[in-house]
């Protein structure tokens, strides 16, 4: 009897303990079951942060490309005012050495400019002086010619005599008729008395006889005729056996006159526009005075420097 009660006794004891142990068993269980979900949810929180983590560096990424395109960017923008820079600055100084240049050139100017104007100065007053002694020359023919029977004009401006051709030749001829010879012989002495008078010889440069035609046939022909008119009047008046000039006269004219033909360069045009022939057909005694060619050729080049 007591054996049996000592066997159910111990069969309790082992099931109490048992089930304590299951209890403690379960308890772990649990325990680790909470432990690993906690685990679980730190870990699926590392997850998510990790995964914001490479978003934020995925956009950082993103971020600093852009900052690297953008540098990149100003980099070749400033490698581009760089080279313009670069380029600017050769071109300042080719531009620098050109205004060296030009204010070389512009010094070496004025320094010319103001050689001119002395010379200018200098070339005005034989100016001044040539245009008194052509404007005395020049009232002296016309009171000589304008109020003689000689059918002669004189021009106001410039001296030039002028006389119709068909008094000294035929039409088309260049042979000097008898009234021609006539009209030269009561001419030329008054002219040259005028023209070489002591007053003026020491200003005559030139006295020049010019034949001229009007435009019927070829520049030519009348090249010719205009030519050889001016020759037989020149040859007429410095022949040493018509005794229209002293010798002294004749000495003076040798070294002065000369004679060319114009053909019909330069016709006489009416009062319409038209070319007179009549008038055109002429002889006309021109005089040129010293130093006058080389100042209207200064005055020209001052003029141009202007």
């Amino acid at each position: 009897m007591k054996s049996r009660r000592k066997s159910d006794g111990e069969t309790t004891y082992w099931l109490s303990y048992s089930d304590m142990m299951a209890g403690l068993l379960l308890v772990f269980v649990l325990i680790i079951a909470f432990t690993m979900l906690h685990a679980q949810m730190q870990y699926d929180e590392k997850q998510t942060e990790l995964v914001g983590k490479e978003q934020e560096l995925v956009v950082q990424a993103e971020e600093l490309e852009n900052e690297r395109n953008i540098v990149s960017q100003q980099k070749t923008t400033l490698d581009e005012q760089a080279r313009m820079l670069n380029a600017q600055e050769e071109a300042l100084a080719e531009q620098g050495e050109k205004i060296a240049i030009q204010e070389e050139t512009l010094r070496e100017q004025h320094e010319l400019l103001n050689k001119l104007e002395a010379i200018m100065s200098e070339q005005q007053q034989k100016l001044d002086d040539i245009i008194g002694v052509r404007a005395e020359l020049v009232e002296e023919l016309s009171r000589e010619f304008n109020d003689s029977d000689l059918k002669v004009s004189v021009d106001e401006n410039t001296g030039a005599i002028t006389f119709d051709a068909s008094i000294l030749f035929d039409y088309n001829k260049s042979v000097l008729k008898p009234s021609g010879k006539e009209f030269l012989s009561e001419f030329l002495p008054r002219y040259v008395d005028v023209i070489l008078s002591p007053k003026y010889r020491d200003n005559i440069s030139e006295i020049l006889i010019e034949g001229h035609t009007d435009t019927e046939g070829s520049y030519l022909t009348n090249l010719d005729l205009s030519q050889k008119r001016a020759l037989a009047v020149a040859e007429y008046c410095m022949a040493e056996n018509n005794s229209i000039l002293t010798e002294r006269q004749l000495e003076d004219m040798r070294s002065l006159i000369s004679a060319s033909g114009r053909s019909y360069s330069d016709p006489i045009y009416d009062d319409r526009g038209e070319i007179d022939m009549a008038a055109s057909r002429r002889v006309e005694f021109l005089f040129r005075l010293k130093d006058e060619e080389m100042v209207r050729e200064m005055i020209e080049i001052l003029s141009k420097e202007e």
